[in-house]
């Protein structure tokens, strides 16, 4: 890929992609905009902002629009994650998060490459796994319970979060797990945002004896299929250092990092 492609592939991830913005907004949601500054507030455990740019705040300007959140988050006992990319500006932005008691977590790479290539290929999952669509409310504790087994840390939001977005547009989200012997060893969903060209994957966690067979490409595999059935032709990931090899030997391309900061009261 050259740079032109690069650059290419970032300006459609900022401009279709950004803010992340939940459409429909799920019962029980609320999207407020504060700002340059999207605050959704209700589809996780705490409150998550993104924004496309920041309409060039800096310095006083900026420091009071975080101020602000500190205090909503702070008066609801709530935690708030702010959606960081390497390429925002301005340059010292990390800098006031921190300064105003926001905690970096681990970074993730943004990638973006073709559907068709993917989706021309079958997903191939080890001898005794398979891979299935799941909605009902016991699938979603199932993925949440492998998930607490992988991370060591509740994952209930998983449940009622992803079930939000179920009732809310069963069309704009597929979750697949996969399963051997009746077990959830891993799953993944893709959503497909509203007036893009994209679909982007999330999940992937599997368990540990279950890793390196195959199963996390045979997720990505099926959920391309699915987002070239819908006629998208872009996908993105927030890719993990362990992810983010598979995914760039699939074809996808980095084309910035994201880091959230956490404000937690």
């Amino acid at each position: 890929m050259t740079d032109l492609d690069v650059t290419t592939l970032r300006a459609a991830y900022d401009n279709q992609l950004r803010p992340d913005i939940p459409d429909p907004v799920p019962a029980g949601v609320t999207v407020e905009r504060d700002g340059p500054l999207i605050r959704v507030i209700g589809l996780n455990a705490g409150g998550f902002l993104s924004y496309r740019d920041l309409g060039g705040l800096t310095g006083d300007a900026l420091d009071e629009l975080i101020s602000r959140q500190v205090q909503l988050f702070r008066e609801r006992g709530q935690s708030v994650e702010w959606k960081t990319h390497a390429h925002d500006e301005p340059a010292d932005l990390t800098d006031r998060l921190r300064a105003a008691g926001f905690v970096a977590e681990e970074r993730e790479t943004v990638v973006v490459g073709p559907v068709a290539p993917l989706a021309a290929a079958l997903p191939v999952a080890p001898k005794g796994v398979r891979l299935r669509e799941v909605t009902s409310r016991e699938d979603l504790e199932r993925i949440a319970a492998m998930e607490e087994e992988v991370w060591q840390e509740d994952r209930s939001h998983l449940v009622w979060g992803l079930a939000k977005e179920i009732d809310a547009d069963p069309h704009s989200i597929t979750v697949v797990v996969a399963e051997a012997d009746g077990t959830v060893v891993s799953a993944g969903w893709v959503r497909f945002p509203a007036n893009t060209g994209f679909a982007t994957l999330w999940g992937g966690s599997t368990l540990a004896q279950w890793r390196r067979k195959g199963i996390y490409r045979a997720l990505v595999t099926y959920r391309a299929r699915l987002a070239d059935q819908r006629g998208r032709t872009l996908l993105q990931v927030d890719a993990s250092e362990d992810s983010r090899p598979i995914l760039e030997r699939l074809g996808l391309v980095p084309i910035t990092t994201t880091t959230p900061y956490v404000y937690t009261p």
